[in-house]
């Protein structure tokens, strides 16, 4: 199954079938706001979400187990938010009332959670939750293992005046380069490598009023998709697909 979020005040979260089949089923416990993105940390059994606001917060909801199958079960969690401390370390607190039943909105029912500036772009890769915040165009990330938050990139310090601009959806390669797609900016898809430089892969010309999204690998890792979400008309959309490599192996056993 996939999970699709409802960017739209008191949104939720509905587990979908990718084959239509079942009908889609929302998912309570993952709180009613301003959704954007969620991703699934496998290892933990945690998944984390974004909200779209401009005083919005990161989420974790932690799964209370699995099925017979491994699935992840998705109802009767614990839904909290993220807290950071003055030396980048992070804590999480859970949000009393997920649910939005009375009158305090999710991200303000924890006094002390730290407040990210327009969360988009979410990916799990390796132990580490990558998350873009298009208010400040900063990306994050959070090290589950260390429990600690870090910034590798802030355009407010970037180098040149063109700079990686609009951060909203992202993904990760299998090498571990931070996809970044732009919403605005030059309409690009940035790579950003491990030790912070900048690889524009693509540009879309002619399609400035529209915004990249959605960008993703198939499980070979070759192919990467995504889409303008308004095309060139403003109108209909366009889904795209770059044929790879994007990693090759270094040595015997190692992928990258």
């Amino acid at each position: 199954t996939w999970l699709s979020c409802e960017e739209i005040s008191e949104g939720q979260v509905w587990e979908c079938d990718p084959w239509g089949v079942k009908e889609a089923i929302v998912v309570p416990s993952l709180g009613r706001f301003k959704h954007e993105a969620v991703t699934v940390d496998p290892d933990a059994g945690h998944l984390y979400l974004s909200e779209d606001e401009t005083d919005g917060c990161l989420y974790r909801y932690v799964a209370p187990g699995s099925d017979d199958a491994g699935r992840l079960l998705l109802q009767g969690g614990r839904l909290e938010l993220a807290v950071v401390a003055k030396d980048s370390s992070v804590s999480w607190v859970e949000v009393p009332d997920p649910g939005f039943t009375k009158d305090v909105p999710t991200r303000e029912q924890v006094a002390e959670a730290t407040v990210f500036d327009g969360g988009e772009g979410l990916w799990w890769h390796e132990g580490v939750v990558y998350l873009s915040t298009k208010g400040d165009n900063k990306v994050w990330a959070y090290d589950t293992k260390t429990s600690r938050l870090s910034t590798i990139y802030d355009r407010s310090t970037a180098p040149t005046p063109d700079a990686l601009y609009g951060v909203d959806n992202l993904t990760v390669t299998a090498c571990g380069d931070v996809l970044v797609a732009e919403d605005g900016g030059k309409m690009r898809i940035v790579a950003i490598e491990p030790d912070g430089t900048l690889v524009p892969l693509m540009q879309l010309e002619g399609q400035d009023d529209s915004e990249i999204t959605g960008p993703a690998f198939d499980p070979s890792g070759t192919r990467l998709y995504f889409s303008s979400q308004r095309g060139q008309n403003l109108v209909n959309g366009i889904t795209y697909e770059i044929t790879g490599p994007f990693h090759e192996p270094i040595g015997k056993g190692e992928k990258c």
